[in-house]
């Protein structure tokens, strides 16, 4: 049976002991606003305050893992940051958490939490299977937040692309179009891994987020599932 992320043969080759997990939550319902997602937040900060510090966070072992893997890739991660970092980052330099919605909320607090980048997508916009491989020249992009589409060079970026279209620059920038919304019914979450994260670690994080889902938006849980590099 074809797996529903496969990996492609140049990507592979790049990253030959990498993971990406998957998990989804359906009968969800995405609220602007969530009491138990604030509730949640202000818990989750409180600890990651207590347990980190902005000066030494560049010398965690998960913070370097994702460092390495974006100068890897042409990224360079002190201008654009790994997301679970970033966010992680906000609240140790004393900002507020952004909030999107419950679900989006409920997915940033467990990145932050696990230093894991993740993302979110409405499963009913997504035509599986998903691949993982490097871009072409007619690969189109439309981030969230960007004003217009973006092309890419050949063989240069690291892409998640479903039947249709991209659905994310791995690991850091997810697609508009299928981005979780008011009317997302179905969410699917996606952890990246990079070298040196375990598949352990990964499941973990994924797991933790159909949690936070759950709490905040009920639903019923599926299945985690993790994806190899070298399931070729």
């Amino acid at each position: 049976m074809e797996p529903w992320i496969k990996w492609s043969l140049e990507a592979a080759t790049c990253f030959p002991d990498m993971f990406v997990c998957t998990g989804g939550v359906s009968d969800i319902k995405v609220e602007r606003h969530s009491i138990e997602a604030e509730r949640m937040t202000k818990v989750i900060v409180a600890q990651m305050c207590q347990n980190y510090s902005a000066e030494l966070l560049k010398n965690d072992r998960t913070v370097r893992a994702y460092r390495n893997l974006y100068w890897s890739l042409g990224i360079d991660p002190t201008k654009t940051r790994p997301s679970g970092e970033a966010l992680l980052r906000r609240v140790l330099h004393g900002n507020q958490v952004p909030s999107v919605s419950s679900v989006v909320d409920a997915y940033n607090l467990a990145s932050m939490e696990t230093i894991i980048p993740l993302s979110g997508f409405d499963q009913d916009l997504i035509c599986p299977p998903l691949e993982i491989r490097f871009s072409n020249e007619n690969d189109e992009f439309k981030g969230i937040g960007m004003d217009e589409s973006a092309k890419f060079d050949e063989g240069r970026t690291l892409l998640v692309v479903d039947g249709k279209q991209v659905l994310c620059i791995y690991p850091y920038r997810d697609a508009d179009t299928t981005k979780i919304t008011g009317k997302t019914r179905n969410a699917l979450i996606i952890g990246y891994g990079a070298p040196g994260i375990s598949k352990a670690v990964l499941i973990s994080a994924v797991e933790k987020t159909l949690t936070y889902i759950v709490k905040v938006a009920g639903g019923r849980r599926e299945k985690v599932n993790i994806f190899p590099s070298n399931q070729l």
